[in-house]
């Protein structure tokens, strides 16, 4: 299994796009100028993920004040995404991204191993960056109940 090499602060935000729950393509470089906080989790409708994206719909206004759009992304289809979004009524997009083109230009799929089994997947990781699309800060250590927590504190 290949080692992945995760984007770091510093670096700058990969120039893709996707599809959301919706189907609408988004690019990242329409988040130009924004300050944007990019999450990666395994999969929609898992007790970790929904632990933290309603951790993160519970906290999204502080987030938004602080002045970050977010955007989640997962290697599940926008149909899962929609559903996913209205069961938690999430504030935020997903990206479903099947192809794996974010989560390798982030570096953030690779060797996982759970119950003792080794096998490729979503590592769960959050990247903020700036207005200028660099990224300033990664956590790598999410604690799905209190990810919100984790992404304030890093920024303020």
């Amino acid at each position: 299994m290949s080692e992945r090499k995760q984007l770091k602060p510093g670096d700058k935000l990969p120039d893709i796009s996707g599809i959301n729950e919706k189907g609408e393509k988004i690019n990242l470089s329409d988040f130009k100028g924004n300050k944007l906080i990019v999450f990666f989790y395994p999969a929609d409708m898992t007790p970790g993920c929904i632990n933290e994206v309603c951790n993160l719909r519970d906290n999204y206004a502080e987030l938004k004040e602080a002045g970050y759009t977010l955007l989640g992304v997962s290697t599940d289809g926008a149909s899962k995404h929609q559903r996913f979004i209205d069961r938690y009524k999430l504030p935020f997009s997903l990206i479903a991204d099947f192809d794996k083109l974010w989560v390798n230009a982030f570096g953030v799929y690779g060797p996982k191993t759970f119950m003792g089994r080794l096998f490729q997947g979503t590592h769960r990781v959050t990247f903020v960056a700036n207005e200028q699309g660099v990224i300033e800060q990664v956590i790598d250590k999410v604690k799905t109940k209190d990810h919100a927590g984790q992404i304030l504190e890093a920024i303020f």
